[in-house]
Formats: structure tokens, sequence, C-alpha cells
């Protein structure tokens, strides 16, 4: 397909969001990632070095673009408030996102952050972050909170996505796709021994849910098999011990996700390279959005465009 808009990629991870955008045309023609390891990750799979910390790099120096997309931390938002608008958002990721969309006015943007920034603190992180859009000059602005596993990945998976345009239309996030999911379309055939929990640790972290649970807690680990119609939220940490997604295995122990699944969980294609080592693909996944999710978006972005 032809380039037929072009568009950055901010806070650019792995490029989990950029890979729907270039296969509906799109040309990529700047890549932020300050983190050096999935820079690595980011190189092999589509042949550049993301630039580095964006604080640090002037919006003049970022070509023009029609769409700005990004996956932003939300870093020190507790002092944000109410009055300032746009200097309110200073000292914090978000503030880079503003500037750059108010000297560039693309014609749409596509942030996407974890669910719970609507409710931080109070409300009044997202109402400022709406209001800061809206004073750069964007008319159309929409918000809604998707899930993976209603997009054909078996996962639990909440994420807030922002869209905006600068004129006045009518816009609305895909429904739901209804595909049926289960964890046993993620798994890979032949897994290594080496991912199967040691007697030791095993033993141990159903002693310490035991305890969870007679104190009243919920902690501990959370076990699926094949037939799972989804597993729990991947995060950063899942390097640690893997506790929040163990796969039950016939007279084993539970195992991990490896890498390769960990990838298949968030929907990333055959063929995606994973040159890191095992703690920092889990890191990289676990920081990742959805592809699925940001395809569905991205059909709807693109007509736009």
């Amino acid at each position: 397909m032809s380039n037929n808009f072009r568009f950055i990629d901010l806070f650019a991870g792995i490029g989990g969001i950029r890979i729907p955008f270039e296969e509906l045309g799109g040309e990529c023609v700047f890549s932020s990632e300050w983190d050096k390891y999935s820079q690595i990750t980011y190189e092999a799979n589509f042949g550049e070095i993301p630039k580095g910390d964006i604080t640090k790099i002037n919006a003049e120096d970022i070509p023009k673009h029609d769409l700005l997309v990004g996956g932003f931390p939300c870093q020190a938002f507790s002092q944000a408030g109410l009055k300032k608008g746009f200097q309110d958002t200073r000292g914090t990721l978000f503030f880079d996102i503003a500037r750059i969309l108010k000297f560039h006015k693309p014609k749409a943007f596509l942030l996407e952050n974890v669910k719970h920034l609507k409710g931080h603190d109070s409300g009044k992180t997202f109402k400022t972050i709406m209001n800061v859009l809206r004073d750069i000059g964007y008319q159309t602005i929409e918000y809604k909170v998707l899930n993976a596993k209603d997009f054909g990945v078996p996962q639990n998976r909440e994420r807030i996505f922002i869209f905006g345009y600068i004129d006045f239309i009518f816009f609305e996030f895909p429904e739901p796709s209804k595909v049926q999911t289960k964890v046993g379309d993620i798994l890979d055939d032949n897994v290594p021994d080496k991912f199967t929990l040691s007697d030791k640790m095993w033993t141990n972290a159903i002693r310490r849910k035991e305890n969870n649970r007679k104190r009243g807690y919920g902690f501990g680990f959370s076990l699926f098999d094949k037939d799972s119609e989804y597993t729990s939220t991947i995060s950063a940490r899942y390097y640690k011990d893997g506790s929040e997604i163990w796969i039950d295995q016939d007279s084993k122990n539970p195992r991990m996700l490896t890498p390769n699944e960990a990838r298949k969980l968030q929907g990333f294609p055959e063929g995606f390279k994973i040159p890191v080592s095992n703690l920092q693909a889990y890191k990289q996944f676990g920081n990742s959005v959805s592809v699925p999710v940001i395809r569905a978006i991205a059909e709807r972005i693109v007509k736009l465009l």
C-alpha cells in the first residue's frame, strides 16, 4: 500500500502502535524511545534507532506529520492542578506531547495509557489533560477504555485511548469484535523445562497464597490453562516471577510464559524479532500495547486522514 499519511511514534517502546498504522499505509517519519534495550528491539524490527529522551528534543526538529501517536507514561501528575492549563503539565511527560502538538498542529493524535489515568487524583489529572488538548486547538476529543480480550487476544488488559482531531468531526471507537479467545491459541508447542517452576518456588507460592487468603488478601499467583478464555494482564514486572500468569501443566509444576508467548499474548505479528534477553523481552511486551486493539482503532482513524 502506498504511503498516504505521515505519523510520529512517541514513547515508542518496541513499536506496537506503529505496526498497524504502517500496515494501513502510513509513513513513520520520527520515533522517540529512551530505553536502550527497547531501542535495540525497535531497530531490529523497523530498521531505525528511535531518538532518545523526548524532553531534550526540540519540536522544530521533528518532521511535519498528520498524526501523533504515543503511549505516554503517567508520571508526576500528582501536582497537576486545574488552574494553569498547559503550565500545569510541566514536569510531566504529557507536557512533551502537548508542546509538540502545539507546535505542529497535526490533524489528529492517538494517546494510550492505563485505565486508571481517568480516576487519578480524583479525576483532576484527566481533566487537566482534556483542558490542555482543547486549549491547543483540538475541537474533537474522544476517549474510551478498551479491553484486549474483546479484540481477539486472550488477555484481560484494559487501557484508555484518547483520540483528537483538529476540526469538529464525528468519531466513534470500535466496538468489540466478539472473536472468541482461549489461552491455548498463544501457547507454544514445545517449551523448554527452564520455564517450569522449581519445586521450591511452587511450594512457596502455594504457602504464600494460602497465608494471604487467611489474612483476607487476594494476592497470589494466577493459574491458567489452554482452555482458559483469557489471562490476567501481563505487566513489565513479569520477569520477576511471572506469578500473574502461570500456565498449568499436566503432571508437572506450572510454568511461566515464554517470551514468544508474551509476544502472541500482545498480538505482535509472526516474525517480530526479539533480539534481547528474556528479562528484557518480558519487560518490553509487558510495557507495550495490544496490537489488535490499536489496529481496530487505526482503521477508523486512517479513514479520516
